[in-house]
């Protein structure tokens, strides 16, 4: 089973980074990602770009509205994410327990992915996307 662990801090969590030496950083994170590897578990790890350079698209009206970043409250917002294929959710929280980002003001929220297998596979557009996953070796 495939889970996201969606990394989120608060301001001054985020903020308290920012006195973290940048190398120090690189390699504590780098060394839970060998970890990770290792265990072969990892599937994908990204970093995201300060909230405030990007932009959302408002669906509330006709057409759509795009405003600059960033959208809603800080702590509504997340910083990067992993996703794990693990056998339980359970092992999932394991690992979200050994992240070494973490302490006061910074939480992960942990989220089954979703597979192609759990939707009607004879819907049209469910078999185009499995032929499509199956040519790039996702499946």
């Amino acid at each position: 089973m495939k889970y996201m662990l969606i990394m989120r801090a608060s301001d001054e969590a985020y903020a308290a980074m920012g006195d973290i030496d940048f190398d120090q950083m690189l390699a504590t994170v780098g060394k839970f990602n060998e970890e990770l590897i290792r265990a072969g578990v990892l599937v994908a790890a990204e970093g995201l770009g300060d909230a405030a350079e990007g932009v959302v698209v408002d669906y509330s009206s006709e057409p759509p509205v795009v405003t600059d970043g960033p959208y809603g409250e800080t702590k509504e917002l997340f910083n990067g994410f992993y996703i794990l294929n693990v056998a339980s959710k359970e092992e999932a929280v394991e690992w979200a327990r050994r992240s070494p980002i973490s302490g006061p003001g910074f939480k992960t929220e942990i989220r089954r992915v979703s597979t192609i297998d759990e939707f009607p596979q004879d819907n049209e557009w469910i078999q185009k996307e499995r032929a499509w996953r199956e040519s790039t070796g996702q499946l």
